[in-house]
């Protein structure tokens, strides 16, 4: 089934997109990937090179592979270039109208037999595929951030869904050196669905009971095996990125613990967002 899928395309060339593009390209796959300006793709082009470069240098791949995977990896501002791929996974901003847009406009490029993929990791697969004049067509392949580095992608399934693009899809995931897990189209799928509200929780203990961002990390990797502890994990993941899922998730649910703690609804208003910004519940060097 991996076979069947060549060339394949990336909507959004932001950290998550050229991360995507990056495992794409990598993998042997001819890639697309569109971006709204010129500049921001080749910005994306250049992230992608670095990674690429710092991999060489750590003797994780050779030089050699490194321009094989650059040289799969085309950029471009035209969607109408996605005409030939068998896949195309869209990672822009986390709005459905947005999403839903997309999809309907990727309908008249792409081939009715092309799988359609969407990497939110907060809203509605389902309501995102009702937008396509090919729903069965349309899956959720969420991967975590960074996604050249984790190997995990969940591989939604909407009840819209047809079995043999879905398994195109998973198999494809497997193809790609990743493990990819089948879920439902559920709020928060599967890691998010127990991740938010324990991550949230964690913060929330900042506050009630005194204790600093240094000592709740040390706590949590040191007593509870935590490989990276909850503040560095917002911060890794951009505190604006978990506010907008506990955002939904709390919208779809309406547990409590869904709800985003208002240190981090503060810090995401002062633009405090962690890694990307250099400053979050700690400071990065750029």
């Amino acid at each position: 089934m991996a076979a069947e899928i060549g060339r394949v395309g990336v909507v959004g060339l932001g950290t998550m997109g050229a991360g995507i593009a990056q495992v794409f390209a990598q993998a042997g796959f001819e890639t697309v990937g569109v971006e709204v300006s010129e500049e921001l793709g080749a910005k994306a082009r250049e992230r992608i090179a670095y990674y690429l470069g710092r991999a060489v240098e750590k003797e994780r791949m050779t030089a050699e592979d490194r321009d094989a995977a650059l040289a799969r990896l085309t950029t471009t501002t035209a969607r109408a270039d996605l005409a030939g791929c068998d896949l195309v996974i869209e990672a822009i901003v986390e709005d459905l109208d947005a999403k839903r847009e997309l999809v309907a406009e990727l309908d008249g490029i792409v081939a009715p037999d092309a799988v359609l993929a969407t990497n939110t990791s907060a809203l509605s697969v389902t309501e995102i595929a009702r937008a396509s004049a090919h729903p069965e067509r349309i899956v959720g392949m969420h991967f975590f951030n960074p996604a050249p580095v984790l190997p995990l992608v969940e591989v939604v399934r909407t009840e819209l869904a047809a079995d043999e693009p879905y398994e195109r899809a998973y198999t494809f995931a497997a193809a790609l050196g990743k493990e990819p897990v089948r879920c439902s189209d559920t709020p928060g799928f599967i890691v998010n669905r127990i991740l938010i509200p324990l991550l949230n929780d964690c913060v929330r203990v900042l506050d009630e009971a005194g204790v600093s961002p240094e000592d709740l990390d040390r706590a949590m990797r040191f007593g509870a095996g935590w490989p990276i502890g909850p503040c560095a994990l917002v911060d890794l993941i951009g505190v604006d990125i978990h506010v907008h899922a506990s955002e939904a998730l709390h919208g779809a649910l309406g547990e409590p613990r869904m709800a985003p703690p208002e240190r981090l609804v503060s810090m995401a208003e002062d633009g405090r967002l962690g890694r990307k910004t250099g400053q979050g519940f700690f400071t990065y060097e750029s």
